[in-house]
């Protein structure tokens, strides 16, 4: 009777999902048909950007590669969250660089999130080189913080709400260590991670941070700390101590809506010009660059930043010899795998695609990932392998990040750049995970059975024999070694000096091309024209290699034109956050190594 009741429940429920996905689907191409028959018959005037001023506003996060939600997220996951593509944002500055038409340029990056200080930086220097043209720069926010004001810096005057704040803040922050807790509850953690620097599961084990891991961090906050503070000083030709002066007793973190704390204190220290609401802003902007009427406003002649990216960007260009781009984005897990995960079957099927091309004749894998997965890693340093036994050079640039398992997949290239803000290193093994017995114990849980061999069976509920310790604390080391020596190959050195300078410790990028890791700094473009240099090509295109959206996606981004393509905030808030977490320990029933960097978050 069950069996016949629930096979009846699960025809219904079949029945309902299919009915609702048809509704959805209908209710979509009925609003694709309405938006395709009011652009008919109510088409706009073409937008120009003569003597109008480029409103440039990115709303949302600034990485690598956009990513989507796949077939059946899509379209539940519809929020109000964009992506914007690093190289798509940039090509745009330099259009606008070179764009004689243009009034000036206003910008806001208030709403824009970036991948990390590294890519932020990049973005910054494009905005001096567009301020450096002569074009005035305009910077109006309702309120900055690190990364913001990171980039109004760069303008030539700067203006602010005046119920806004400065909240120049630096970098760092606090991670929690849950010994006492675990202690508390009776749980034990069993950690075998290898590498002193090693800090991912020091949160499980300790009280307090490591004196190693203190270091490290000291040691490469600071420098990005100094990159950034020396940007910003620059931009508003100030002493870097006056952004320092400003970080440590002006600016106060979390404080939102109406903060009114100091704006008056940043116009007296020289960072901002004043402050205005938005009806001044208008006015203000309009005595400068005129006046017009649109929709029965006034306002001053402008462009938005998706319009003009319509109006100037030109098509991909195609030629018979390309180089490829492949991006490793996120922690890297084994699988396929949705936005903000490095899926290795993915990029594995990529790198595929890209050598498997006749027009392909370099490669360049474009890294920015804190690691993750072992076998995962393997696995798409295996593609990187079997590409240049066809013959085809590889070339990694590393991003924000590219640590730990990004250190591994990218061993076999043939040539390593970095920026020297680049978070890389972190050359160990982290593996620790909770067990139970204690628990089971106290609670009056008792476990027996019969099995055919002396760990059939066990799980973190039970105790940990010696010989099983042992044998995790065997894995662990074997792992560790293994890395080592794939870095010693790949690097040309001797395994006791990688050994040397490994030990889980993170490096920027300036650090780890004087330690011999990478082989040279520069950013994305540095590394394709290396790669076209390997293989001997005079001309060449890019071909960037990525995962295709879902139809509707792509039918949805081509309305949406311009720069940037909104998918949903709970995929990439849950990918963040596992992506942080997630490599400690998957599944506490199935401990596993892990190459993963968490001491190379670093917040904006």
């Amino acid at each position: 009777m069950f069996k016949r009741f629930f096979s009846k429940l699960g025809s219904f429920l079949s029945a309902l999902r299919g009915f609702v996905l048809n509704l959805i689907t209908f209710a979509i191409v009925i609003a694709l048909v309405s938006g395709v028959v009011q652009s008919i018959f109510d088409r706009p005037e073409e937008p120009t950007a003569e003597g109008k001023v480029l409103m440039i506003a990115p709303k949302g996060l600034v990485l690598d590669q956009e990513t989507f939600p796949d077939e059946l997220e899509f379209p539940f996951n519809m929020s109000d969250v964009e992506q914007i593509q690093t190289r798509d944002l940039v090509a745009l500055l330099r259009r606008a660089a070179d764009d004689s038409s243009l009034a000036a340029i206003s910008i806001d990056f208030s709403e824009t999130g970036f991948a990390g200080p590294t890519t932020a930086l990049a973005v910054a220097k494009e905005l001096s080189a567009l301020r450096d043209t002569g074009k005035p720069i305009i910077a109006y926010s309702r309120a900055l913080g690190t990364g913001s004001y990171l980039m109004a810096s760069q303008a030539d005057e700067v203006f602010v709400h005046p119920a806004g704040a400065l909240s120049v803040s630096g970098l760092g922050g606090y991670r929690d260590y849950t010994r006492d807790l675990t202690d508390k509850l009776r749980i034990t953690v069993h950690n075998y991670s290898q590498g002193d620097y090693k800090s991912a599961t020091e949160g499980l084990t300790r009280r307090d941070m490591s004196d190693a891991d203190r270091q490290q961090r000291t040691e490469l906050l600071q420098p990005i700390w100094q990159e950034m503070k020396a940007r910003m000083a620059a931009g508003r030709d100030v002493d870097p101590s006056v952004i320092q002066d400003m970080a440590d007793n002006y600016s106060v973190p979390l404080l939102g809506e109406a903060g009114y704390h100091n704006l008056a204190q940043a116009e007296a220290m020289g960072l901002i010009d004043g402050t205005m609401n938005f009806p001044e802003y208008r006015e203000y902007m309009m005595e400068r660059f005129g006046k017009i009427t649109k929709d029965g406003r006034d306002t001053y002649p402008h462009i938005s930043m998706n319009e003009y990216a319509s109006l100037t960007q030109d098509a991909p260009e195609q030629h018979e010899n390309a180089v490829a781009v492949v991006f490793v984005q996120g922690g890297i897990q084994e699988g396929s795998q949705g936005p903000g995960v490095a899926g290795a079957d993915d990029i594995a099927n990529l790198l595929r695609t890209a050598y498997s091309k006749d027009s392909t004749k370099a490669i360049v894998l474009r890294v920015n990932s804190p690691g993750g997965s072992i076998i995962a890693s393997e696995m798409i340093r295996d593609e990187v392998s079997a590409a240049q036994r066809k013959g085809i050079p590889v070339v990694v640039s590393m991003g924000d990040v590219a640590a730990s398992g990004g250190v591994w997949v990218s061993m076999s290239a043939d040539k390593i750049y970095a920026e020297p803000t680049t978070i890389s290193g972190s050359i160990g093994v982290a593996v620790a995970f909770p067990t139970f017995e204690r628990v089971m114990d106290w609670a009056g849980v008792n476990f027996d059975g019969v099995t055919t061999a002396e760990n059939t069976g066990w799980s973190p509920v039970l105790p940990m024999s010696d010989k099983l310790d042992a044998l995790f604390a065997r894995w662990a080391s074997t792992a560790y070694d293994r890395f080592v020596n794939l870095v010693a190959e790949g690097r040309n050195k001797e395994p006791d000096y990688i050994r040397s300078i490994a030990g889980g410790r993170v490096w920027i990028g300036s650090k780890a091309q004087e330690l011999g890791l990478v082989d040279a700094m520069g950013d994305l473009d540095t590394a394709i024209t290396a790669a076209a240099e390997l293989a001997q090509l005079e001309d060449h295109s890019v071909d960037y290699v990525t995962k295709k959206p879902s139809k509707a996606m792509m039918i949805l981004k081509e309305l949406q034109g311009g720069i940037g393509v909104r998918v949903s905030s709970e995929v990439i808030t849950f990918s963040d956050y596992m992506n942080r977490i997630f490599g400690v320990f998957e599944d506490v029933s199935e401990p596993r190594a892990t190459v993963l960097c968490t001491e190379c978050m670093v917040e904006l």
